[in-house]
């Protein structure tokens, strides 16, 4: 499972407003070979749910995982921080044994 904290929940009410998207568009959670330590994450809208993906919804949020960034994401929170030591979504991961300084890779 993957929650969201509220900081999270506010940030993708208001980018997907801003960007135009439907209420309806989930956020979709990939994990993808890449970044400083081996693996990055990649976070966006999306209006399809695929057959394979699991869905988990926390504080009214839909969030989409593919099977295979699943093994890597469970567990996972999903947060967002504004203050300034950094500024965006932030992936508090269990599973990561390492992470990169600025926190967009990590490695199992």
């Amino acid at each position: 499972m993957i929650t969201v904290t509220d900081k999270a929940k506010e940030k993708i009410i208001s980018l997907r407003k801003e960007e135009g998207h439907a209420n309806y568009n989930n956020v979709r959670v990939m994990v993808k070979g890449g970044g400083c330590s081996g693996l990055m994450y990649d976070l966006n809208f999306d209006d399809e749910i695929k057959p394979a993906d699991q869905v988990f919804e926390d504080k009214g949020i839909k969030i989409l995982v593919d099977k295979k960034s699943l093994l890597y994401l469970v567990g996972t929170v999903l947060d967002f921080s504004d203050g300034l030591n950094g500024k965006g979504f932030q992936f508090i991961n269990p599973n990561a044994t390492r992470t990169c300084g600025c926190g967009e890779s990590f490695a199992v």
